[in-house]
C-alpha cells in the first residue's frame, strides 16, 4: 500500500501495470536512480525478462525513498 497525491490518498497496487502507471504518471521523486530502477524492473516483469519479486523489491525501494509506502 502506498499514500499518493497532494491528500495522501491511499493505494493498494496489486500487479505490475498499476505499478508501472503510478510510476509514470503519480510519482512524488520522479527521475531518482531508484524511480528509474523501478520502473525499469516493472517494465522487463511485464515483458518477462525478470521475475515479479525483483520488480516488486524495486518498486518498494523506490516507494520508500519517495516517502509513499505504507508499511
Amino acid at each position: 500500500m502506498i499514500s499518493v497525491g497532494i491528500t495522501g490518498s491511499i493505494r493498494n497496487l496489486s500487479n505490475t501495470q498499476q505499478a508501472i502507471d503510478l510510476l509514470t504518471t503519480h510519482w512524488r521523486d520522479s527521475g531518482s536512480l531508484k524511480h528509474q530502477a523501478a520502473l525499469r524492473a516493472c517494465r522487463r516483469a511485464m515483458s518477462g525478462d525478470v521475475p515479479p519479486d525483483i520488480a516488486r523489491e524495486a518498486f518498494v525501494d523506490a516507494a520508500r525513498e519517495a516517502h509513499i509506502l505504507i508499511e
